[in-house]
């Protein structure tokens, strides 16, 4: 398992060609991360895809539960965020995200 660098894509008023990346099952993908931190997710096969969006943050002593996306088989089409920094955000500054199921799954970051 690797850890991937994913560059956020800049969302301004001239418009964004959006560039998609085509992911893998065992990697964890790093996202430098900020409070306007977005993902975008398709998915194209016939599995859904759980996405696992770590959060390394504890309340009073108590972790706090990874963020779980579900995007759906054949047709999906899912936004997600933001995401919080206080939750979010681990010790190098970056939103980590997995997947469970990759087939016909492509993704993007954006920032606005």
């Amino acid at each position: 398992m690797a850890n991937v660098a994913v560059t956020p894509q800049q969302i301004d008023n001239d418009g964004l060609a959006v560039t998609y990346q085509t992911p893998n099952a065992v990697d964890t993908y790093q996202v430098p991360h900020t409070d306007e931190t977005f993902l975008h997710f398709k998915k194209t096969g016939a599995g859904a895809c759980t996405v696992t969006v770590s959060t390394p943050a504890t309340q009073a002593g108590l972790a706090v539960s990874d963020r779980t996306i579900n995007v759906p088989a054949t047709t999906g089409d899912v936004m997600a965020g933001p995401f919080p920094a206080a939750l979010f955000r681990d010790s190098d500054g970056k939103l980590n995200v997995t997947f469970s199921e990759v087939t016909g799954l492509s993704f993007a970051a954006f920032r606005l």
